[in-house]
């Protein structure tokens, strides 16, 4: 195979757009703040009918894609690259990071203490519902979202063999040779700065939580230096895992952060109240499942108490802004599979990662506040999310022992994150990519090295808060990337298996 090259335009062009982009949020940030607070909470609101329609109109076409014969193609003629246990745990530990560790504990608190739907704060209807709705949030539509990107995008790249990992291309089916010109360039800029943004997310929740568990662990003040030797320490594990690659690194930190994350999980079902977590957790299941289409297309419009946006809006928004470095990655590692194997293996595995830590972590947190054993809502309201973690894990046995363990599984969860977005950076900026072949290393840790420098310079000047809203911004042009996408895979099907029978057009047919 030959020698992988860079595209010098792709590269130059959204490295410029990057750090031009941050300088200037970060350089204005008094005068853009607000600004983009305002747009944020006007998106929310306003577009609040589109992004819920979005989320379940693409949890109806992913299904009819399932049940359909176009669910037997195959994306590519090799056999699959990954075990089926492997291949989920990248999926998984790449769209989660450290924000399912923070929002499995915390977000049933908010809920208890502003549930929807009119009901009574602190009530025991609230409880009822709080980890129901952080299981709606995390669970199947969330996951469609991830799911559209990465059925285009791997049909793209190994059904039409189009060789680049590049958004733009999973469009030529409704593009043309417009993917190749100015509007596909604006498409891969918007993806790329919405996973500048979503590592910013990750980061403004990660550090924080981690640094908050050192300082109790080690006894060790909170400081911005220790925040900046947390990212170091974070840049030295994902650029090592991404510079060994897809197959020895990402795939086997992967695999280790599933069997700790899960080893974790057992332990607070044994450790704590286990016959709550387990009766709350089918409670809560059976309450989702129930009123599944009603949480779906919540505006409250009437009463506006603002729930749906504040929370379920924004979740779609800042899903939908990650969705398409989600989906490159995913689609990456799919060879071999099916449609079908592939949509019911992101949902599933996805779904059942969420739902396991909101029904164990959130099962056991509500337990907490509900039988008066720690005051989980006066320490978040009081010192925030990070001292509420730690009050929380300090409660459960062995706490000398299990606050080390969430470091490591904290530092292991966003670093499968940040290697598959310096991947995928790499791989967004490379002319192209045949068989087996990966981004060059180098181009690897250019790209780890970006992150880190753009991470601590936005640590170092409080900037984080913007470069998250300003990606939940970038949602709104998604959505049109997301119609783009549809359409292309579906006249790509219809062209290539006209028939009945599914059988693939072949050169020279007409």
């Amino acid at each position: 195979m030959g020698k992988v090259k860079i595209d010098p335009l792709v590269f130059w062009s959204s490295l410029v757009v990057i750090v031009a982009a941050t300088l200037l949020l970060v350089i204005f940030q008094d005068s853009a703040e607000p600004i983009l607070n305002t747009l944020m909470t006007d998106i929310t609101y306003k577009l609040d009918w589109a992004f819920q329609f979005l989320t379940f109109g693409l949890f109806v076409l992913l299904m009819w894609l399932v049940f359909s014969k176009y669910g037997n193609v195959r994306l590519g003629d090799e056999k699959p690259e990954f075990s089926t246990f492997s291949w989920g745990a990248m999926l998984f530990c790449a769209g989660m990071g450290t924000s399912i560790m923070f929002w499995s504990m915390m977000e049933p608190i908010y809920y208890y203490m502003g549930p929807p739907f009119g009901i009574e704060p602190n009530s025991n209807e609230a409880a009822g519902w709080a980890v129901a709705y952080g299981m709606f949030h995390w669970g199947i539509s969330a996951w469609c979202l991830y799911a559209m990107p990465t059925v285009t995008i791997a049909y793209s790249f190994f059904v039409k063999k189009n060789h680049s990992l590049k958004i733009s291309t999973a469009c030529r089916g409704i593009l043309g040779k417009h993917a190749d010109g100015i509007v596909g360039q604006i498409i891969d800029i918007l993806v790329i700065w919405s996973l500048v943004g979503g590592l910013g997310t990750s980061l403004g929740l990660g550090v924080p939580m981690i640094s908050a568990v050192i300082g109790e662990v080690f006894g060790v003040q909170q400081s911005m230096m220790l925040s900046i030797i947390i990212i170091v320490i974070w840049t030295i594990i994902y650029c090592a895992s991404a510079y060994m690659g897809l197959y020895k690194g990402i795939r086997k930190l992967s695999d280790w952060n599933v069997y700790m994350a899960l080893g974790l999980a057992i332990f607070v079902l044994i450790a704590g109240p286990t016959l709550f977590i387990l009766s709350n957790f089918t409670n809560s299941f059976g309450i989702m499942l129930q009123n599944f289409a009603m949480m779906s297309f919540s505006t409250d419009p009437i009463n506006k108490g603002g729930f749906p946006q504040g929370w379920t809006v924004f979740y779609w928004a800042w899903f939908a802004a990650t969705a398409p470095f989600m989906g490159l990655f995913v689609a990456r590692i799919s060879r071999g599979r099916t449609i079908r194997e592939l949509i019911t293996h992101i949902l599933l595995w996805g779904s059942l990662g969420s739902w396991i830590y909101f029904g164990i972590f959130g099962g056991y947190t509500l337990n907490l506040q509900l039988t008066d054993t720690l005051n989980v809502a006066d320490v978040l309201n009081n010192e925030g999310g990070p001292a509420a973690i730690v009050a929380v894990l300090k409660t459960l046995p062995l706490s000398k022992l299990v606050m080390p363990f969430f470091i490591v599984l904290g530092f292991i969860f966003l670093a499968t994150s940040l290697d598959s977005a310096t991947y995928i950076l790499s791989a967004i900026a490379t002319k192209k990519l045949v068989g087996n072949q990966e981004p060059a290393r180098w181009h690897r840790m250019l790209w780890g090295a970006i992150l880190a420098a753009l991470a601590i310079s936005l640590l170092l000047i409080g900037g984080l808060k913007v470069i998250q809203t300003s990606a939940v911004i970038v949602s709104v042009p998604v959505i049109i990337i997301y119609l783009l996408l549809a359409t292309s895979l579906i006249r790509w099907l219809k062209q290539d298996y006209p028939g009945d029978i599914l059988k693939p057009l072949k050169e020279g047919d007409k």
